[in-house]
């Protein structure tokens, strides 16, 4: 059954926690999990339909022609199922032959179709940091611009803006000279005043338009390569125990400003290279003097200046990305700096524009490096970018549901329908239609439903998403998938068979990872709370037990999985913030509320493999118990690659056996793990970081964290007598240092609960 949801999602893109919908409301509210699904709108298909003509849209509600429309070839009509409103079928069809869109091969499909006359190019707003310390860290992030400046396509256009206690707007257009327009970093601009600052309104316009900031890349690339090269440091001195004087907020501000006067309702990038923290203007995070520390999730929830601080800051990125959105230009952060930068403040930008994240370091680390050239790579295919720009969507559902909201990087539109519901909202609600912004094969949205009440019980819900966007290579593309689901008749075992336990889990982190991103005061333990109640629901409606007997406690098939999702998920990072500063809890919500069913199961429960002599490399559970001397694990979180050398692999390591003629077969051991590793390093973005340590290292942390503590210090004298007197293998695993119960011990309290009688 799961191998069908799998191969369904590889032909449409889309996953259904309820493979068959609720017969009615009572239905609905017994499966717990939201009628919804996961939507990948541009994943990549083994043998992708795309077709050269227009599509034929229902002259009432803009529903495409498809195959869950019925067609009729005597009158040359047909019957569009969200409205029941019969349309003329294309003209340039023959006589008595159906369209192409009808047949079941066009049930995801995609039209090409030509641009507006306002469609621009690609644009790239470089926006960048130029506030440092040392002078190598500045060379390491320049050389980078360099190399992502010559990856642009020709006919892309170019702007150029840097920051430090001041802003400043590079005229890339004007070739015989470098010269910029200055803003002061300190103060908050509206876009009138922009505008006038740069003469591109009113009489101070300037003739040569806006050409002097953003001009086509092949004109200024020797222009732009020359600025690049000659940047220097921002001069103006750092006091003794103070931090430097950036003007982030005031920047972004601008770069916004520029492109939304200039190029709006057209595809742009703006791309923000960071290394430290505003502490001047709009947006300010902290002050300069390093007596004042950078605000902590403690800080915010429990200091009310830091809190006013904080909720201005996010307010007027908001603003930005709101209109970032509305005009179609994404907003992309890179991040090169040990401490905080603001991003908890900034991810809007992020969030509502579609834009990617790539947080480290340092701007000389192979993260940065790597993931900001696999950002701009060329598609093997086409060679061309591999993103798409200014991006919008639309659903469409049939009469019997109705449209709760999405969760996604994506903004509201709000052009609400007839089938839009006000009743219990989620996430960007109160619309049928949303922003994108950039949308890659990767990206995934969350669209939840419920059963409309007081219509007729129909024996199917059909729902159509169209997606439109520009392409790389110009042209305009709507890219249709329309999907039917049976009715599941009430009382019967339809909806739990075809149940996909995996990504229900996925839906349920979606909803509380969206929860907590939309109230920074939302508690852990509320999100806890919230997704133990879920599977306690879940489990009572659906499991087979006796009411007081937890040893009568089975779960069906289709279910069996997800209480172990549920236990991870409440053990992450995405609900978990201890240990984690503000900025870090941002990047993991943001990359997860980013990517398909697969990668967020890897960051729900990361995958672990074990790696022995004599023996093939296999799966292992993600337990202490797995932790063996004579072993190597490999460990992906998605933002973490690890390898675990145990202690006897470790100690032979540190012998050289690796090294000798004899042992040949140990050092092709050593390796098979990183091959591995180096072939997921290849396809992830953003690059996650490499971790390579081995039993008592202290990054050996990183999966212990992960790890289910079945031989905690609780357990551990028990565990020890179980070993020595014969039961088992005499291994039982490393001894984790926690508080935190075991999934054995998680599932006993769920099962007392669920046979609990209420």
């Amino acid at each position: 059954m799961q191998a069908q949801f799998e191969d369904y999602e590889d032909l449409t893109g889309l996953r259904f926690p309820w493979n068959s919908f609720p017969a009615n409301k009572q239905e609905e509210k017994r499966c717990v999990i939201p009628v919804s699904c996961l939507y990948q709108p541009l994943r990549p298909k083994t043998t992708p339909v795309v077709v050269q003509i227009p599509p034929s849209a229902c002259r009432n509600c803009r529903a495409i022609l498809s195959p869950c429309c019925g067609v009729d070839p005597n009158t040359g009509t047909w019957a569009c199922p969200f409205c029941n409103t019969r349309n003329q079928l294309p003209p340039s069809e023959p006589a008595g032959q159906l369209p192409y869109a009808v047949s079941p091969e066009a049930q995801d499909i995609e039209y090409v179709v030509p641009p507006p006359e306002t469609q621009n190019p690609p644009i790239f707003m470089y926006v960048v940091d130029t506030c440092f310390g040392d002078d190598d860290e500045f060379k390491a992030l320049t050389d980078s611009i360099l190399v992502s400046l010559s990856m642009l396509p020709p006919d892309a256009l170019v702007g150029f803006i840097t920051f430090g206690r001041h802003v400043n707007v590079y005229e890339v257009g004007i070739q015989d000279f470098q010269s910029f327009y200055c803003f002061n970093g300190a103060r908050k601009y509206t876009q009138a005043e922009i505008s006038w600052n740069l003469e591109l309104t009113g009489s101070n316009a300037s003739r040569l338009g806006v050409t002097r900031f953003v001009q086509q890349h092949a004109i200024c690339e020797f222009n732009l390569t020359a600025l690049v090269e000659s940047l220097q440091r921002d001069s103006f001195p750092t006091e003794k125990y103070h931090r430097r004087t950036l003007a982030t907020g005031c920047a972004v501000n601008v770069a916004v400003s520029l492109l939304s006067q200039t190029f709006p309702k057209t595809g742009a990038r703006i791309l923000l290279f960071s290394g430290g923290p505003c502490t001047q203007g709009p947006g300010k995070i902290v002050g300069t003097p390093l007596k004042e520390p950078l605000r902590s999730h403690h800080d915010i929830e429990h200091d009310s200046k830091v809190e006013k601080q904080y909720k201005e800051s996010s307010q007027f990125y908001q603003k930005l990305s709101q209109t970032a959105a509305g005009n179609g230009h994404s907003i992309d952060i890179f991040i090169g700096a040990y401490d905080q930068v603001g991003l908890s403040e900034m991810e809007a930008l992020a969030d509502k524009t579609g834009g990617v994240i790539v947080q480290s370091d340092s701007f000389s680390s192979a993260i940065f490096k790597r993931s900001l050239q696999k950002f701009l790579s060329p598609d093997e295919a086409t060679g061309m970018i591999s993103f798409g720009l200014n991006a919008t969507m639309q659903v469409k559902v049939t009469r019997n549901l109705r449209i709760r909201g999405a969760i996604g990087h994506l903004t509201s539109l709000n052009n609400k329908n007839s089938s839009v519901t006000d009743k219990k909202p989620i996430g960007v609600s109160g619309t049928d239609s949303w922003k994108l912004g950039a949308v890659w094969s990767h990206s995934a949205y969350s669209f939840f439903f419920e059963i409309a009440e007081n219509t007729p019980q129909a024996d199917f819900s059909a729902i159509q998403f169209i997606t439109t966007y520009q392409h790389p290579d110009g042209t305009r593309r709507i890219h249709v998938t329309t999907t039917q689901r049976p009715t599941a008749p009430a009382g019967s075992a339809d909806l739990i068979t075809n149940f996909d336990q995996e990504v229900a889990a996925v839906v349920a982190a979606r909803e509380a990872v969206w929860k907590s991103v939309a109230d920074v005061t939302n508690q852990p333990a509320d999100a806890v709370r919230s997704l133990d109640r879920v599977l306690i629901d879940l489990c009572q409606h659906f499991a087979s037990y006796r009411t007081n007997d937890a040893t009568s406690f089975s779960l069906p098939p289709t279910l069996n999985l997800f209480p172990q999702f549920m236990y991870h998920l409440r053990r992450s990072p995405f609900v978990q913030v201890f240990n984690s500063s503000p900025d870090e809890t941002s990047y993991y919500r943001h990359c997860f509320l980013a990517e398909d069913s697969t990668n967020s199961l890897i960051m729900i429960q990361p995958t672990l493999t074990s790696y022995e002599l004599d023996k093939e490399p296999e799966p292992v559970v993600l337990d202490s118990t797995s932790l063996k001397p004579e072993r190597i694990l490999l460990l992906d979180t998605f933002f973490h690659i690890l390898i675990y050398h145990g202690a006897v692999v470790a100690e032979w390591k540190r012998l050289g056996y690796q090294d000798q003629s004899d042992y040949a077969y140990f050092k092709e051991f050593l390796e098979k793990p990183r091959l591995e590793a180096a072939d997921i390093l290849v396809d992830r973005f953003p690059l996650p970081r490499f971790i390579d340590t081995e039993e008592g290292g202290s990054q050996a942390r990183f999966l212990m964290s992960r790890l289910s503590p079945s031989t905690s210090y609780r357990n551990a004298e028990s565990m020890m007598n179980l070993a020595t007197s014969g039961v088992g293998d005499g291994e039982s695993g490393a001894v984790i240092m926690t508080d935190d119960v075991s999934l054995q011990t998680f599932m006993e309290y769920v099962k007392k609960a669920v046979v609990k009688p209420e």
